[in-house]
């Protein structure tokens, strides 16, 4: 086009500009066309145009997939189902056009409807569809309805119908009272509006009334703007505490720490063989100990067993492969955390109510199913995501892959938690403010408190449109939708007793309901709730400076475990060198399990210091031991002890070589 425009604007007669024009154009202009076609759909934020040439590269795989799978609406609309069957009945056609055949087409969006049929979406009907369009918009439309839970494939684990993992209608009755007794919440829709209405007016009046005398928040232009209060107290006692513990604390090696709490704990006790006929191991508390360090510090059984004299790797990959699980695993994890909740340093340190979820990148190689590029790190790999106490222990842990929307998996760790620490408040990271976590969390008797980024961009939704206040008015949108609540909170209620039941997990429903899917009516019911369980919690947060302190440090003592299991995990660089699923799993399993370890010990021995320092009448108040923490590296020696010998009886230096000399040169 540039050339085309020279060419016009170039001086000489007419004839001779069109000539040049003529020259200007390629030998065929069709091309010219798709191009210039391409660069208005790219200008227009359309993608769909650039597709059909990276499509035409995974046809036959896509279609392949879809031949063995029976794929179901889970509601009355049929359309998605007929559309399959008519590109199915024209595979291996080649032409450019198909007629219609009478097919719905009222589905497409407006993007997709001028390239499929050429016409708007006022004109429901069509003669015929662009055959390549049309097969990209059913994938990319069946993809979509898959994951909100519209569609699902007969015999699927994670796109099954999760409706028939929900306890029938006549359990539901027999357990709804247990449930209304349990949380203290009415089950009957009326009784449950009134109560949520009159506790986020309550909120929201109490906000309005201390708002004037709030220093720290302020609205400006109909924004609210909350500035960081600052403390500036410094406690010189902890620094001594804290010297005196680098000083006494003894030194010790991580296989030592692991062989101590297998001496305390019996972990090795809940391993053995799967099928329990396996013939037995000499020291087996041994073997099991070098495999923990082995899998849990990164290292692999072939380095590791040139670090321990007398151990061989085929000896640890037997008790890797043969003898452990993930389950066995969090076993030996509930088994530290109920051990470690029996210190009394703990309880100075959190109230074991809270807990914080966050994730952290682990390496992994490109080339696995799991892998894949995070913007924020900027590198391959996949999320360990853990759910840490507010007593700084870890009580359980994911390995999820990268653009996951992890808080899906924010719920999981409470309900499958088994340990003796059983936090009600969880604490997140900007990504745990979903509408639908907060109502799913809400019925299940958790209360979520995220940390709040850009909270300019949050929407306080108005308990209802004649309610209105003096102060902060102006941050208020769009009423909540109580009609829609009402309408599906039996629904909302059968899937929490679902989840209570164990019949289906948090993440599974979330994955389902987590996209703003047209006809799944649950998800938007969960939603509605969710606006109004957070506005309640955004008021409380603008109005209490103590709350917004408590979420940070609960928050940030997620990312101090992190920190201590990546010091931990020292070997290979900290990459996974797996390819399998199931083993990248075990080994963020292994490597929580070896962290929880370390806490238990160093827990143990900074109260034996501790007491050895009061008896010796060392002054030390409980404001001092709150500021301590159990991450802490300074006595534990990674690397293991190498023996220097320079007596030792040293060859010669060899310098040169001889090569034999070839027989054709004799």
């Amino acid at each position: 086009m540039l050339d085309v425009t020279r060419a016009f604007q170039g001086s000489g007669s007419v004839e001779e500009r069109f000539a040049a024009i003529e020259s200007a154009m390629p030998p065929e202009p069709q091309q010219l066309i798709d191009e210039c076609s391409q660069h208005l759909a790219f200008s227009r934020n359309n993608y769909q145009r650039y597709l059909p040439k990276a499509y035409k590269y995974k046809r036959a795989l896509l279609f392949a997939c879809l031949e063995p799978m029976t794929v179901r609406s889970s509601s009355q609309d049929r359309r998605l189902e007929g559309a399959m069957a008519f590109v199915r009945r024209h595979r291996h056609s080649r032409k450019d056009y198909l007629p219609a055949e009478n097919i719905d087409v009222s589905w497409i969006s407006e993007k997709w409807r001028r390239l499929v049929t050429g016409k708007s979406l006022q004109q429901r009907s069509c003669d015929e569809v662009h055959r390549k369009y049309f097969e990209i918009c059913l994938f990319t439309e069946l993809q979509r309805q898959l994951k909100s839970g519209d569609m699902y494939i007969e015999g699927s684990h994670e796109f099954d119908d999760y409706r028939s993992r929900l306890i029938p209608w006549s359990h539901y009755v027999d357990r709804v009272k247990d449930y209304q007794q349990i949380s203290g919440l009415s089950t009957e829709p009326d009784r449950f509006i009134s109560n949520l209405r009159d506790w986020l007016v309550d909120i929201a009046r109490q906000t309005d009334a201390g708002f004037p005398g709030n220093a720290l928040v302020r609205i400006e232009e109909g924004e609210l703007v909350i500035t960081r209060s600052l403390s500036s107290y410094e406690d010189t006692a902890f620094a001594m505490l804290d010297e005196m513990l680098k000083a006494r604390m003894s030194q010790v090696s991580i296989l030592d720490v692991l062989a101590s709490a297998e001496q305390w704990l019996g972990l090795s006790q809940g391993f053995g063989p799967l099928s329990g006929f396996d013939s037995p191991i000499e020291s087996y508390a041994e073997r099991f100990v070098c495999t923990l360090f082995c899998y849990g510090c990164n290292l692999g059984p072939a380095e590791t067993a040139r670090s321990i004299a007398g151990l061989n790797r085929k000896h640890l990959a037997r008790v890797h492969g043969q003898h452990v699980t993930e389950e066995r695993l969090d076993k030996a994890i509930v088994k530290t955390i109920n051990a470690y909740n029996r210190f009394q340093l703990p309880r100075y340190w959190g109230s074991t109510e809270a807990a914080a979820a966050d994730g952290t990148l682990w390496d992994v190689y490109e080339r696995n199913l799991l892998s894949a590029y995070h913007i924020r790190y900027g590198s391959y790999g996949g999320i360990a995501y853990y759910h840490v106490s507010d007593t700084y222990i870890a009580l359980f842990s994911h390995f999820i892959p990268c653009g996951v929307y992890e808080a899906i998996y924010l719920l999981d760790g409470l309900i499958k938690n088994l340990s003796d620490i059983q936090p009600k408040r969880i604490h997140g990271d900007t990504h745990a403010q979903n509408f639908a976590v907060f109502g799913l969390a809400y019925l299940l008797g958790i209360e979520l408190m995220p940390r709040i980024r850009n909270h300019k961009d949050l929407i306080l939704h108005r308990p209802d449109r004649e309610v209105r206040f003096k102060h902060i008015d102006d941050v208020f949108g769009e009423s909540i939708n109580w009609t829609l609540i009402h309408t599906h909170l039996p629904d909302m209620l059968r899937v929490v007793l679902s989840i209570q039941a164990g019949k289906i997990t948090p993440s599974m429903l979330l994955r389902r309901l987590g996209t703003y899917s047209r006809k799944n009516k649950l998800y938007y019911a969960f939603r509605e709730l969710g606006r109004a369980v957070r506005t309640g919690f955004l008021l409380r947060y603008y109005h209490d400076d103590g709350l917004r302190k408590t979420i940070h440090a609960v928050t940030n003592k997620t990312e101090e475990f992190h920190n201590f299991a990546k010091w931990t995990a020292f070997a290979n660089g900290g990459v996974i060198r797996t390819n399998l699923r199931h083993e990248q799993t075990k080994v963020v399993k292994y490597n929580h399990l070896v962290a929880n370890t370390l806490i238990l010990y160093n827990a143990h021995e900074m109260t034996r210091v501790i007491q050895g320092l009061i008896d010796e009448g060392y002054p030390i108040t409980e404001e001092t031991i709150r500021q301590l923490g159990p991450y802490r590296t300074d006595h534990i020696n990674r690397f293991g002890s190498y023996t220097l010998n320079m007596d030792q009886e040293m060859l010669p230096l060899e310098v040169t070589f001889e090569l034999p000399v070839e027989e054709s040169r004799q």
